[in-house]
């Protein structure tokens, strides 16, 4: 598993190598580098709240007496991580190294 994630690290540098411009005259709006890591931001909030939201189904499944305390946390950690990955992407489309 590790080997296979190295090798998408590298594949993603490879291909935001790749896409950079040979100027940077030519840069006038984001790039691929930005959009790269605004994806990946995105994956990764999705990931954390899936794997949220199975925690919590699961702990219901188990104490359901305790459904309504369970649902109210896990509405306002998910809101939590909805927020920094917005944050992440607004961060990662603002960047342009080439700007002055």
């Amino acid at each position: 598993m590790k080997k296979f994630a190295m090798t998408c690290v590298r594949a993603l540098g490879l291909a935001a190598l790749m896409a950079l411009p040979a100027s940077a005259a030519e840069v006038t709006s984001v790039g691929v580098t930005s959009a790269v890591g605004a994806g990946l931001a995105v994956i990764g909030a999705g990931l954390g709240i899936g794997l949220l939201a199975k925690g919590a189904v699961e702990s219901i499944g188990r104490q359901p007496e305790a459904a309504g305390a369970i649902q109210t946390n896990m509405i306002i950690a998910a809101a939590l991580i909805e927020g920094l990955a917005f944050f992440a992407v607004y961060v990662c489309m603002s960047q342009n190294p080439f700007g002055n």
